[in-house]
């Protein structure tokens, strides 16, 4: 409902999707936060063009070799620059017609007002109890007389209201220059950290061109690396390629079928092999994107797929805590974000006087010397986070995304196989049943099916060699909004108002409809007006 507020005030996708994502930093902080990063697409229906901004921070420049040499990237050395603040602002700069003060006025007053805690936000808060009692702000700010705020009880964060409305006042300088930047200084070299006020001032979001592959039609994008996303572009074209290359058909065998659910789980121990051996900051190294991506490659790998036996291949295995957030406006324009401070309460490590915690990002890189994916000063680590985004014949169909860790890029494309093959709508998408895999070097790894997949398959992907379990929830969440055009309608030829030159919104109305789609398993919600 934030979002149909700054929708009805006149405000855009962009607006709505800042004052969303504000919000939840404030009601969901297990998942995300003004501490964390974040990653967007954006369609804008007046210059016709995807948009993608990366808002990844990066390591502090102490963070040398040498200075891993006898430490972990844990706690305090698993904190990189917040990037989500700066994100925010060049959203609202080159994108939005509102600016902090609207925009983070709602997520502020919850802040002071506070909210009700439920069902799973409290199982989260008390998995993680322990660890934030290590940290004395987390204690103090995040904790109610040293426990887990009670179920449905109503919580206060009147600290973190304190730095939005810094926000509201001084604009992104406040965290990146200002006060907010200092306390976080303070509070990581007090830990033993080596981040400067440097790291923070000198960071700045980028924007990128996205990535994408076509799947059977359809053109799907990713934001580019160090995220996870190419890693589902490349599973799509090794479906597409490779299933019909060992004589079957997705459409035909449908989820009901042993080997639909073997496919999709072979192709993507191939697709994050080599995520695992090349995903990094594109900054720092060179990642073979356009063979890694080509239709050619995804051939040459059809005969690594025994249509009757799992194989064994090598890759990661991260988890995290994250939140998706799509918004579209009357105009046309396109949102699809993701937003994380990784696990659950990101390091657990709180800003004093501003009650919010700190990401642990850095916890993707590695200390191994030798691989890409190395810490080093000033360089951003592999990121879990991703969002997605599909368009047909040069126009847009759906913002989407599946939160969750290691997790999303396999479900992104489970989600595009329901829609594409099977021609699943985005909530029929978001209700079906998924899988998770745990990626091994020395075995097929772990396959965990919900409940009712596992009754349907469960018996017969076993005796193909995958080791089979139970999952309970932890499949994350799917939110998309799909848009379908009505051809007999003219583009809207105007947009919203804009509050610095005055201007009045145009009501024009959409040449289509959209159609919604948030997934059980999550507090999420599909609200339009």
């Amino acid at each position: 409902m934030r979002v149909l507020r700054f929708s009805k005030r006149g405000g855009n996708a962009i607006d709505a999707a800042v004052a969303g994502m504000a919000a939840l930093a404030v009601t969901s902080q297990n998942d995300t936060g003004i501490g964390g990063d974040v990653f967007i697409f954006y369609w804008s229906a007046k210059d016709k063009k995807l948009y993608a901004l990366n808002s990844a921070g990066w390591s502090p420049a102490g963070w040398t070799a040498e200075y891993f040499a006898n430490r972990t990237l844990t706690g305090i050395n698993s904190i990189t620059v917040p990037g989500a603040v700066s994100g925010f602002d060049a959203m609202l700069k080159r994108f939005g017609t509102m600016t902090f003060k609207e925009t983070l006025e709602r997520a502020a007053t919850i802040a002071e007002q506070g909210f009700g805690i439920t069902e799973r936000h409290h199982a989260d808060w008390a998995n993680t109890v322990n660890a934030l009692r290590n940290d004395p702000d987390s204690q103090a700010n995040l904790l109610v007389n040293n426990n887990v705020p009670p179920l449905y009880s109503i919580f206060r964060n009147p600290q973190l209201a304190s730095a939005l409305r810094l926000l509201q006042r001084d604009g992104r300088s406040a965290f990146y220059n200002g006060p907010i930047a200092q306390a976080i200084v303070n509070k990581i070299q007090a830990r033993g950290g080596v981040m400067t006020m440097d790291d923070l001032s000198e960071f700045q979001s980028e924007w990128v061109e996205p990535i994408s592959t076509n799947y059977k039609g359809f053109d799907i994008f990713q934001v580019p690396p160090p995220g996870q996303g190419w890693a589902a572009l490349l599973m799509l074209n090794i479906l597409e390629v490779c299933v019909p290359y060992h004589g079957f058909n997705l459409t035909t065998l449908g989820q009901n079928s042993p080997m639909f659910w073997h496919f999709l789980i072979e192709s993507k121990k191939l697709a994050y092999a080599d995520l695992g051996a090349y995903n990094a900051d594109p900054l720092f190294v060179n990642i073979p994107l356009n063979r890694l991506l080509s239709k050619q490659y995804a051939a040459a790998l059809c005969n690594k797929i025994n249509p009757n036996q799992a194989s064994t291949v090598a890759g990661p295995n991260l988890e995290g805590g994250t939140i998706n957030l799509m918004a579209a406006d009357r105009w046309g324009n396109m949102v699809s974000a993701v937003h994380s401070v990784f696990n659950v309460f990101g390091s657990r490590i709180s800003v004093p006087g501003y009650g919010f915690v700190l990401h642990d990002r850095g916890s993707g890189f590695t200390t191994n010397q030798t691989h890409p994916n190395r810490v080093a000063p000033r360089k951003r680590p592999f990121h879990t986070i991703i969002t997605g985004f599909a368009m047909r014949n040069g126009e847009p169909l759906m913002a989407f995304g599946n939160m969750q860790g290691a997790i999303q890029a396999y479900s992104h494309v489970t989600h595009i196989v329901n829609s594409i093959d099977l021609g699943f709508n985005p909530q029929a998408s978001a209700d079906a049943a998924r899988y998770t895999h745990s990626q091994s070097a020395t075995g097929p790894g772990n396959v965990s099916l919900e409940p009712n997949l596992r009754e349907r398959v469960g018996t017969a992907l076993q005796a193909m060699g995958h080791p089979v379990g139970t999952t309970n929830g932890s499949v994350g969440g799917f939110q998309a909004i799909l848009f379908q055009r009505d051809p007999s309608l003219p583009e809207p030829r105007s947009g919203p108002g804009n509050k610095r030159t005055g201007n009045p919104t145009q009501e024009i109305p959409l040449n289509g409809v959209y159609r919604s789609a948030s997934d059980h398993r999550k507090d999420g919600a599909a609200v339009g007006w």
